[in-house]
């Protein structure tokens, strides 16, 4: 059972993930992690991406691949997989498909999960500090107990970070979207791709994602 999981910032991906990996015992594959390992591991690979890194540059595609077919290569992905930040680009997509090929592996299920740009606006725009003492809030998810009072030192003035603000918001989701488009429609050609509706409960997605695993 080898899986891709797709979604935007704020869609759930990440708790869906961990359900996922929780109940099939998958290895949950994402690029930031590959990336510590094989520099960890002192692989050649890992070694020429910490170079990049280190230089404040984006790993190039060919770096990036090879440290995921390294991945792909061990041992516990014989079972299934899920990979989670990967592919990023359809360059990146077209090259994954080929390393599968390579490894003897294919992708089961892409599995989107789907929630509307405004409802993702709501949830990423949401987060508000207290200025006196830094605690968090969020206007629909944890709001203050009362209206502009901070719940622990009773400070009255509040800010939103530069990323937390709507207009920063949008047009990270938009980079993301144009992003996601080729990719999305290249699974969709295959056969593999399976929209969910992530503007539900943490269960009742997961359900969903279950039986699209289960088929």
């Amino acid at each position: 059972m080898n899986l891709i999981l797709m979604g935007l910032p704020g869609a759930g991906k990440g708790t869906q993930a961990e359900k996922i990996v929780d109940t099939y015992n998958i290895p949950h594959i994402s690029t930031g992690d590959m990336f510590r390992e094989a520099i960890k591991n002192e692989t050649e690979l890992g070694l020429k991406a910490k170079s990049f890194i280190d230089a404040g540059d984006l790993v190039p595609d060919e770096v990036t691949n090879g440290i995921v077919k390294e991945r792909l290569s061990q041992k516990d992905t014989d079972k299934g997989f899920l990979l989670d930040g990967f592919p990023r680009t359809l360059d990146q997509t077209k090259a994954l498909d080929q390393m599968l090929k390579d490894l003897n592996k294919q992708i089961d299920a892409v599995i989107e999960i789907q929630v509307a740009e405004d409802v993702l606006v709501e949830r990423l725009a949401g987060r508000f500090i207290c200025r006196n003492c830094g605690a968090t809030y969020h206007k629909i998810f944890n709001p203050t107990k009362v209206e502009e009072t901070c719940d622990r030192c009773g400070g009255h003035e509040f800010y939103q970070r530069e990323d937390d603000k709507p207009e920063t918001v949008k047009n990270r989701l938009a980079v993301n979207v144009k992003a996601s488009e080729p990719i999305l429609a290249f699974y969709k050609e295959a056969g593999l791709l399976y929209p969910v509706d992530g503007d539900r409960d943490i269960d009742a997605v997961f359900a969903d994602v279950q039986k699209i695993i289960q088929k």
